[in-house]
């Protein structure tokens, strides 16, 4: 089966050896995704805004793999700081809402840098082009 991975271009890829996303057949895999900016620089906001740039990450990373947030099965949520889960879970909703994927929320000690308090990871299963 072929496998496609879907790159965002920063720094961060190289660094760590992994992809945005990769595509095997109808299955995509999201890598954790942060509220981070095209260069890869950390986007700041309160977790709702947080959460809401990082579905878009997220919905990009799945465009680039030939899906959207429609095709989304599965995601997962962590949080720093598990008080902020209502603001996190009303950004999902906003997103996925009349998809309703099965979704975990944990809360973790800390993400990759301080300043960030939501990362978000999504599986999707997309059609294939007719």
């Amino acid at each position: 089966m072929e496998r496609t991975t879907v790159e965002s271009g920063t720094e961060w890829e190289t660094a760590a050896g992994y992809s945005r996303a990769v595509r095997v057949g109808p299955h995509v895999s999201v890598s954790g995704t942060t509220a981070t900016n095209a260069d890869g620089g950390i986007v700041a906001g309160d977790a709702h805004e947080q959460a809401t740039r990082a579905i878009r990450n997220v919905e990009r990373a799945l465009a680039e793999a030939g899906g959207d947030l429609a095709d989304v099965v599965r995601t997962r949520l962590y949080v720093t700081d598990i008080d902020d889960w209502e603001a996190v879970a009303t950004a999902h909703e906003a997103a996925f809402g009349g998809v309703r994927p099965a979704t975990t929320m944990v809360e973790v000690n800390r993400l990759i840098a301080p300043e960030l308090a939501v990362e978000i990871e999504a599986d999707a299963i997309v059609a294939a082009d007719e």
